[in-house]
């Protein structure tokens, strides 16, 4: 994949090349960004991520819904055919707001993947982690709602994991010790789901695994909304006519080197 430059002429506002607005807290979106290049490979890509001003999940309501319409906003202005606010915390807080604003845009929001996880077992014990902001949303309130009698459900809120990962601590000794800790509270023997209720937390599945053991499932959103996003682009005849691979670019409210560094190591780029 390249590096496309965005505001090159033959990205022209509303045509099918311009792309598709990836947008998260911080770079925990790549994860859906990945499934999203899996769903549709030949689809431009423009990911943004606020790591300025992560984290989402501890502020309050009114300031997360503030930062994603601004950020919404520039990103229809500049000429995206699409935006996937890759944030469940973006979501909850703002998704209905833009459809209301933006009804002609394709507009995706992600929220956890608890249907799968229910439909796991006959009953199963499932754990939700999430940030505090998305388990206080009405939103995750009604989704649980909806299979409460179909397993026994745990919210887990997880202030200070998503940090790990914005600093790119994906494997490490310190990490394993604060899964542990967070867990400690249950008998991990009788977990049979827990569902990725961030898109950081993809990227501590390998040390989850070792926390909890390779007997329990784990859940992601990403790519049951890449394949919402393809049926919502076929569906406004959106999708790129051309069948050679899309291209990326990266931006980050905190454009270190070392944060676009770690865009691509996320996403399995290789880099000099």
């Amino acid at each position: 994949m390249e590096i496309f430059h965005l505001f090159d002429k033959k990205y022209i506002k509303n045509n099918n090349e311009a792309p598709i607005a990836v947008f998260d807290s911080g770079v925990g979106g790549i994860s859906v960004l990945r499934a999203l290049l899996s769903e549709m490979p030949n689809e431009n890509y423009w990911y943004y991520g606020d790591s300025a001003n992560a984290p989402y999940g501890t502020k309050s309501l009114e300031e997360v819904r503030r930062l994603t319409v601004s950020h919404v906003d520039r990103f229809i202005g500049e000429g995206a055919k699409a935006v996937v606010v890759a944030c469940n915390t973006a979501t909850s807080a703002a998704v209905r707001f833009l459809r209301q604003k933006y009804p002609s845009v394709p507009l995706i929001g992600i929220e956890p993947a608890l249907k799968p996880a229910v439909l796991s077992g006959n009953h199963p014990n499932v754990v939700v982690m999430a940030t505090p902001m998305t388990i206080r949303e009405e939103k995750f309130h009604n989704l649980m709602d909806r299979y409460i009698g179909m397993a026994h459900i745990i919210p887990l809120p997880c202030p200070g994991l998503m940090e790990y990962i914005e600093h790119g601590d994906v494997r490490s000794v310190e990490l394993e010790q604060f899964l542990e800790r967070l867990f400690e509270p249950f008998e991990k023997q009788k977990l049979d789901a827990v569902v990725l209720g961030c898109t950081h937390y993809p990227f501590v599945s390998r040390e989850l695994k070792k926390v909890l053991g390779e007997n329990v499932m784990l859940f992601e959103g990403g790519p049951g909304t890449a394949r919402e996003t393809k049926r919502r682009i076929a569906e406004a005849d959106l999708l790129r006519k051309s069948r050679e691979p899309g291209k990326i670019l990266f931006e980050n409210s905190n454009d270190s080197p070392d944060k676009q560094r770690l865009c691509r190591k996320l996403l399995g780029i290789s880099f000099s």
